[in-house]
């Protein structure tokens, strides 16, 4: 028991230093859950629970650039709940078997997001700013994408902000400081409702999760006074390593074993 205590603290520890730092801290506290034994669905809930803190104390921490986009604000908060209530009902009626498959390819997906977001984004802010002037048609789209990303992040918590910046450029937005606020505000929105299904439905592991969720705080308070010190391009390569040997070994796990 103390073994795993401390392995889930300390995995919520560098997660939240990675998060705070490059993002991509799911990449090892979710495997760090299914590891001590926590079943793939809980887990993922579990995971879910464990980063809110961190998405709510980015949001707070954006909130005057926020107040500047008070007018799209209920549209993005009510497609983000909506779209979390459709990603979590679907992942609670997902079988436990079907979901430990999907696994590898979520965390495949969830990698190249990672590693390729950046490539991602600058493209579609060159395809938003060509496209200004976006026609009704194009408008809707937007929605329905952004209604697919909260979706996805109801069912899948892992690389959501990043497909969140995606949205973001492709709708024409250029601030990165609003950007991030509004990133963390729908991730916010759509992990909080999730997680009330969740409870509800009583899969989260509250032990687990609190363990790693202390350990997320604390490595994100470290992270803010360290960040200088560490470069961020050496933490994302970290990340992106850690992520491709993690996908391999589910893929082997899974299918090769």
């Amino acid at each position: 028991m103390l073994f795993e205590a401390l392995f889930l603290f300390l995995a919520g520890f560098f997660g939240g230093v990675v998060n705070s730092i490059a993002g991509g801290g799911s990449f090892i506290t979710f495997p760090a859950l299914l590891f001590v034994g926590v079943s793939p669905i809980s887990a993922n809930a579990t995971n879910t629970f464990s980063s809110c803190s961190g998405y709510m104390r980015g949001a707070y921490a954006f909130r005057n650039e926020l107040s500047a986009h008070r007018n799209e604000l209920p549209r993005f908060i009510l497609l983000s709940l909506l779209g979390g209530i459709v990603g979590a009902w679907l992942l609670l009626q997902t079988p436990e078997t079907l979901f430990r498959e999907a696994i590898p390819w979520l965390l495949l997906f969830a990698t190249l997001l990672f590693i390729f977001g950046g490539w991602i984004n600058r493209t579609l802010k060159r395809m938003a700013s060509a496209h200004r002037h976006a026609s009704s048609i194009g408008k809707l789209l937007l929605l329905l994408f952004l209604l697919g990303i909260c979706i996805y992040g109801g069912f899948f918590n892992a690389g959501l902000v990043i497909v969140i910046l995606s949205y973001l450029a492709l709708a024409g937005h250029t601030d990165i400081n609003a950007m991030n606020g509004l990133k963390l505000l729908v991730s916010t929105v759509v992990s909080l409702i999730a997680i009330a299904l969740f409870i509800f439905d009583g899969v989260i592991a509250w032990y687990e999760g609190t363990l790693v969720l202390l350990g997320t705080l604390a490595g994100g308070y470290v992270a803010a006074h360290a960040a200088r010190r560490l470069p961020q391009r050496l933490v994302r390569q970290f990340v992106i390593l850690a992520s491709v040997l993690i996908t391999g070994y589910f893929f082997y796990d899974i299918y090769g074993a």
